[in-house]
């Protein structure tokens, strides 16, 4: 994929760090919505498709991108479309940190080494190209206060960033609350960004285990789960050790 434009996935790790103090807001959930990102990001690229709510893969050629195409390969080896929950609930193990590795090499942040405590090593991210920060910030809040429907892409950047969490980081206080809501009526702008958004949000609230609708495909997500290695609910310590959050 050209590198003209950033991806999804490092546009919402962007909008998460915050320029004061160098960590991710919503550290936990971001992990998650990162995933979640990844598909999205794969579905903008004609790579995946929503199948109810599981993903199916409709072309297997690499876009390029070598994240995004472990994440395809790993999807082709499914054989069958996997329940977007299943999905975004699996491990992850270190994919915050690859974005981050990956948004230093492009100069986009750099990375700050420090103790906490004195002894126990820390990294915190400085965002170098301010500009390009700005420029997806100004997406967002244009969509939110000219009520125009979003193109594709910031309407998934949206729905994710409501669904990790963002809404209040990017949004805060009393006087951000018709902003916050806003940012979550975007959701309905992008069917993929959607689906994702919303099965985030379900492994968040633990309810992966059951599916948001009836499909005439018999639900053997758990099954296929299973004999995976995916758990039901995210783990989340590696990854939260990586990078130093609130």
């Amino acid at each position: 994929m050209g590198r003209s434009r950033r991806t999804i996935p490092e546009e919402l790790l962007l909008l998460a760090l915050d320029p004061a103090t160098g960590t991710t807001a919503q550290p936990q959930s971001l992990d998650l919505g990162l995933a979640g990102a990844q598909l999205v990001e794969l579905a903008l690229a004609g790579r995946i498709a929503p199948d109810g709510d599981r993903i199916a893969v409709v072309m297997a050629r690499p876009t390029g991108d070598p994240t995004l195409d472990s994440a395809l390969e790993l999807l082709r080896r499914r054989g069958s479309p996997v329940r977007a929950v299943h999905w975004i609930g699996g491990p992850r193990l270190g994919l915050r940190q690859i974005y981050l590795a990956h948004l230093e090499r492009c100069g986009m942040v750099h990375a700050v080494s420090g103790q906490m405590c004195g002894v126990l090593p820390t990294t915190r991210y400085q965002a170098t190209e301010t500009a390009i920060s700005r420029d997806i910030r100004a997406r967002l809040d244009s969509a939110i206060r000219t009520g125009v429907p979003p193109d594709p892409r910031t309407a998934a950047l949206a729905a994710l960033a409501h669904a990790v969490g963002l809404g209040k980081h990017l949004y805060p206080g009393n006087e951000g609350r018709s902003s916050r809501s806003r940012l979550r009526d975007l959701i309905r702008h992008d069917p993929m960004g959607g689906l994702v958004a919303h099965a985030v949000m379900d492994v968040q609230n633990g309810v992966a285990a059951q599916p948001r609708r009836t499909t005439t495909t018999p639900d053997n997500g758990s099954r296929h789960a299973a004999a995976a290695g995916v758990p039901m609910q995210p783990h989340h310590g590696a990854m939260a050790r990586a990078v130093v959050h609130h």
